[in-house]
């Protein structure tokens, strides 16, 4: 549905990871998944682009728009969708 990318670093069994990735679906939102549990670099890269070691962390092109809470609350005030049609 969505042309830009979404970017979301997570790992298994993270429940948080879980519902960032289950809000981006009922969207219907297009994203790639790096799932740090199976990519090591991934790791590196995550601290690189964001400064973060924590997970999830959403990115939309190139900006972070942080863990779950943080992309609920721009779900919820239209920032995520703002985001995304910019970078469309």
């Amino acid at each position: 549905m969505d042309t830009a990318k979404i970017t979301v670093y997570s790992t298994d069994a993270c429940p948080y990871c879980i519902r960032a990735k289950q809000l981006l679906d009922a969207r219907g939102y297009a994203y790639e998944e790096i799932n740090l549990a199976r990519d090591p670099d991934g790791r590196a890269e995550l601290v690189a682009k964001t400064g973060m070691m924590t997970f999830p962390q959403v990115l939309v092109g190139e900006e972070l728009i942080g863990g779950f809470t943080e992309t609920v609350q721009a779900d919820r005030s239209g920032r995520l969708a703002q985001l995304l049609q910019a970078a469309a």
